[in-house]
This record gives structure tokens, sequence and C-alpha cells, in this order.
């Protein structure tokens, strides 16, 4: 049996139908969380808006240019994040989330520092993300892997763009 303390960082797909549930659990958790810190709280997925519902229902086909990286911990997906496809020789960073319960143990630092891997080996010269002003926590950690923020590419209100070469 595996240790439940340790996780490891695999690429999506190719992994049991567990941990491929996992993720859309994820994702699912990811986005009513952050519906409501927008102040906009749902009682369910099905009242997210449509672009989040059918990332969470069909991950493989909304990702399917890119890469998703999950952070397991035996058959339990504990963290994801997806690296999209290079674009004009940049790549973002989006959909970072580490369940509570293994949170503190650095599975969002793996998963970034395996982004940023991933995006070198890519041949990009710089990754991108951007991150709601209030969670602060993430920001440190993105500040701490050597990202800086960056003159804003998306209008919504209160989103802070950061981005790092590679």
């Amino acid at each position: 049996m595996t240790d439940p303390r340790e996780v490891a960082i695999v690429r999506w797909p190719g992994r049991a139908p567990s941990v491929q549930n996992g993720l859309a659990a994820l994702l699912a958790t990811y986005h009513l969380q952050t519906q409501a810190e927008k102040g906009e709280a749902v009682a369910g997925v099905d009242e997210l808006p449509d672009r989040y519902r059918v990332e969470i229902a069909d991950p493989q086909a909304v990702f399917v240019d890119d890469v998703v990286l999950l952070a397991v911990s035996g058959d339990i997906a504990v963290g994801c994040l997806v690296v999209t496809a290079p674009l004009d020789g940049r790549s973002e960073v989006k959909r970072l989330w580490t369940d509570p319960v293994f949170r503190g143990r650095g599975v969002a630092s793996s998963l970034v520092s395996a982004a940023l891997v991933h995006a070198a080996e890519s041949g990009v010269s710089a990754v991108r993300l951007s991150v709601w002003k209030w969670r602060t926590g993430a920001m440190a950690l993105y500040e701490r892997l050597g990202f800086t923020v960056a003159e804003s590419w998306d209008e919504r209100d209160q989103l802070v763009c950061m981005e790092r070469t590679v």
C-alpha cells in the first residue's frame, strides 16, 4: 500500500478511472469555491456557468490540447493543474487546486514546479497565470516560484496577472 503522505505528480490522461474521476471532483470543488469567493455561490455543479460545467463533465475533451498534471496519493487525485498548449511562445497555468486535507505538504509547489519543467521542455519562453487578488496564499506561492505581476491580459475585475520566464 502507498504511504498516504507520499504524493506523486503524474500527467493525465493515462491513469486509472478512479484518478480521472478524481480530476472531475477536484475541478468541481475548485469552481464551486471560486464562485463562492466571488460572492456568486451556487448550490451545486449544475448551477455553475456552462464553461465550468463542461470542464467537470468532460475534462479530457476540454483540455485535449493541454497537459493536465495531477498530484496523486495512491489512486486518489489530491491536486490538479492545467498547462495550456504553447501560444506565441507562452503557456498558461490554470486550475491549480489542492484538496484541503493535503494542503501544507508542498503539493501546489510540486504541481507548479512540474508545470515549469514541462513548459521548458515544450520550448516556451514564459509561463503566465491569473489569480484572484484575495487568494493571497496562492500569490505568495507564485512569487516564491519566480512569478511577478504583469500587465493584465484579462479584463475581469480583481484578477491579478503574473508571468515568469522559463
